[in-house]
């Protein structure tokens, strides 16, 4: 099990393949095994490297507050401890806006971006907003983690065929930690570098889903603020893009990254 102990704590990793880096950053409640479709198939091309974010998977959870800043320090600190920068970087969720922090504050170390159904910011507006944040909050500290799951496991893969996707996908979840999936889902509100996309000169992508939680529109605003942006659409496709339409999210990406020099 490689770990590598960057800012007090140990983090797991995968690196797989050789080339120019790839660095891909899961989201939520996630780890880096979920990320099996794209190491799959980037690692003939690129040196793939999977890691598990502080508080998730086989990474140390050491108790909060956590946050996004702290994120992008830790994922810092992995590509200097690697020899892995300037990276492409990948985040899907959180780990987009992971990917978004760590090109703010170590622009050094980012060649390149992809966005995958996440944004610039997590600012809790609207009643829909608020709703979201206490229905999680109350099913993980009532309910368990466990519940979680199965409430987002239907929204994520609602077909019948994909049963095997969503019980993947509920068992997976449930072997979340209950503290530090709290802390780390806490560390997320409030957070925003939306003033700073300006400043972001690196190319990036942004995928979007056609029926992610936020509307393509939302997208379509803050790739239009970004000196390099583009954005990609996936049709028929839900926030757990990677998973559930791995071929036309894996060719998207790679289409971006044989453009990049």
């Amino acid at each position: 099990m490689p770990k590598a102990h960057v800012n007090d704590i140990d983090l797991y990793y995968e690196s797989t393949g050789q080339g120019q880096p790839v660095l891909l950053i899961h989201g939520l409640g996630s780890s880096a095994r979920d990320w099996e479709p794209q190491t799959e198939a980037f690692s003939p091309l690129y040196r793939v490297v999977t890691f598990d974010v502080r508080g998730h998977g086989q990474s140390d959870k050491p108790p909060g507050p956590y946050s996004i800043p702290l994120f992008a320090v830790d994922t810092a600190d992995l590509i200097r401890s690697l020899g892995i920068g300037p990276s492409h970087v990948v985040g899907i969720s959180m780990g987009g806006m992971i990917a978004f922090q760590l090109a703010v504050s170590s622009p050094d170390l980012v060649k390149s971006l992809v966005i995958v159904n996440s944004g610039p910011e997590m600012i809790v507006r609207t009643f829909q907003d608020r709703l979201r944040v206490f229905q999680r909050s109350l099913l993980a500290q009532i309910f368990g983690i466990r519940k979680i799951g199965e409430f987002l496991g239907p929204r994520l893969f609602p077909k019948p065929e994909q049963e095997s996707m969503r019980q993947m996908f509920i068992e997976r979840w449930a072997e979340n930690d209950q503290r530090a999936y709290l802390d780390a889902f806490r560390g997320l509100l409030g957070w925003s570098i939306s003033d700073l996309l300006h400043t972001i000169i690196c190319p990036t992508l942004v995928i979007a889903s056609d029926e992610d939680y936020t509307p393509v529109s939302t997208k379509e605003a803050y790739v239009d603020r970004l000196r390099q942006g583009e954005l990609v659409v996936i049709q028929d496709a839900r926030h757990a893009v990677t998973i559930e339409r791995p071929q036309e999210f894996n060719k998207a990406v790679l289409d971006f990254l044989s453009r990049q020099i």
